[in-house]
């Protein structure tokens, strides 16, 4: 028994070891210094004598107690990078793991630690293979086995009717938050709070392998989620800062009634911004959406950036660009004796369905090429396409071709996107032509494009079925993300072909 007890009195200094190095370096960066270390806490003669290990691990806890008081999530968060052990990012889980009382900044960090742990696997893909419960039936996640294996000595305990459903409460979280598609609107939705609020009710539970592990996983899509709508944001800020510069202007902007110029933008890092706290960051975010509004007010100036060079990825082949105070087509098509319904004629379905595989080949191409943080956001003539993770990862796979769910699942978000793009631009021209004969063939397309879009939907309802019977809810929440989108896009086309009849009559 004594032998015991000594083996695992020398676990545990070696895992407040890995904490007291780590808490160090991070330390020394933010002084600019060494930390003094008490004598008391001389790491090597600590493991080496066994004897007097209870003693030994009262004065380290003590000592990582003060530590913890100077360490922030933020610290904790910029300290992990790529280049860090693994090894040390499972002794601070086993660390926080382990402590007697946790409080709302331990689990923070906890948190912080296990979606490093999960957006970080020792073996890429490592965590896309699933493992099977001892029943043969139930599939594990091979994350959530690996958080059992590195915090729990005995069975798992079974978790909580209570802290289930705070689980599914996040799902729908989830769902709501790939739903955005604008930066201000995302932050002003106060969703980010309610996440917050939602995981500090579990409270302890959090340190249960099931619930870590889901909010790792929640954690990665919610982030990235996050970060994809500020740098669109931020893209569209440059890009017009660009185009000012050019045009030999200074001043790109107002925030609270002060100038924002040229200079002031070119210096925004967006990685140094979400490095940093939220909590302390989320005055610069709310700056960046309000100098976003300010320049969205200024429709001649954005009218100016868009001829000035936003490129146009998803222009279909043979289809009109988009040139704000351009003359309209004065050709109109000649009258037919009896014309066929746009969604009827073959020849049209078939013009309309070669520009869709026209768009989904340019937005393929433009995710491939572009820098993986700005993959999601796609240039469009007037504004940007934003794409959920999900939508960007299909138009990437290689199994589209496969007879399978994932393959499926890929096939249906790539054409709702491209449909979602298309009607984007016949839209744009129906407004702006709406009053001339030149409209007629984008309301054509725009009504073919509605009808593309009922079909797509149906597919989609089809792939949502398999998904939730096989218990791929990941499957779900991300079509029911792309169908909410496609819905939207349909109200604003039916919208504007509405409007259009009305001007005419």
């Amino acid at each position: 028994m004594q032998g015991q007890v000594g083996e695992d009195a020398k676990f545990e200094l070696a895992i407040l070891a890995i904490v007291q190095g780590f808490y160090q370096r991070l330390l020394q960066d933010y002084l600019s210094g060494e930390v003094p270390v008490p004598v008391s806490v001389d790491v090597e003669k600590l493991v080496a004598a066994t004897n007097e290990a209870p003693k030994a691990l009262i004065e380290m806890r003590r000592w990582l107690q003060l530590l913890d008081m100077a360490v922030t999530p933020a610290m904790v968060r910029c300290g992990l990078t790529q280049e860090t052990d693994p090894e040390i990012a499972e002794g601070l889980l086993r660390y926080y793991a382990r402590k007697s009382n946790p409080g709302d900044v331990d689990r923070d960090k906890t948190d912080l630690i296990a979606t490093f742990l999960y957006r970080n696997p020792r073996v890429p893909g490592q965590w896309e293979r699933r493992g099977f419960a001892l029943d043969g039936a139930l599939p594990i996640p091979p994350f959530e086995i690996a958080l059992t294996e590195i915090l729990v000595d005995g069975e798992v305990e079974p978790l909580a009717v209570g802290e289930t459903q705070r689980l599914a409460d996040l799902d729908l979280l989830r769902a709501k938050a790939e739903m955005f598609r604008d930066f201000g609107a995302f932050l002003d939705s106060g969703i980010t709070q309610e996440v917050r609020r939602l995981k500090r009710s579990l409270g302890n539970f959090l340190y249960h392998p099931t619930v870590l592990g889901y909010l790792a996983i929640f954690n990665a899509g919610f982030g990235k989620k996050f970060d994809t709508l500020f740098r669109a944001a931020s893209f569209e800020i440059k890009k017009f800062a660009d185009t000012v510069e050019k045009r030999g202007g200074s001043i790109v902007g107002q925030v609270d009634g002060m100038d924002v110029t040229v200079e002031l933008v070119a210096c925004m890092d967006e990685d140094e911004i979400l490095r940093s706290d939220y909590n302390s960051s989320l005055d610069r975010f709310r700056r960046i959406i309000q100098l976003k509004r300010s320049l969205e007010a200024q429709p001649k100036l954005r009218a100016a950036a868009v001829v000035a060079g936003t490129p146009v990825v998803n222009q279909p082949l043979g289809a009109p660009t988009a040139v704000p105070g351009a003359a309209p087509a004065a050709k109109s098509r000649p009258p037919a004796k009896a014309p066929l319904p746009p969604t009827s004629d073959p020849r049209r379905i078939a013009l309309e369905e070669t520009k869709l595989r026209s768009v989904e080949e340019s937005i393929r191409a433009w995710i491939r090429a572009a820098n993986p943080k700005l993959r999601e956001i796609v240039p469009m003539t007037s504004s940007n396409l934003i794409l959920t993770a999900a939508e960007a990862d299909a138009y990437c796979a290689d199994y589209l071709q496969e007879d399978s769910l994932r393959a499926e699942h890929g096939r249906v978000l790539v054409r709702m996107v491209a449909i979602v793009a298309r009607l984007s631009t016949e839209i744009s021209e129906l407004k702006r032509r709406r009053l001339t004969p030149a409209a007629m063939p984008h309301a054509d397309a725009t009504l073919l494009l509605v009808a593309a879009a009922k079909t797509a939907q149906e597919n989609a309802r089809l792939v949502l079925d398999s998904a939730a019977q096989q218990g791929h809810m990941e499957k779900v929440i991300t079509l029911n993300a792309s169908l909410q989108k496609l819905r939207e896009r349909c109200e604003l086309a039916e919208k504007a072909l509405s409007e259009r009849r009305k001007s005419t009559v």
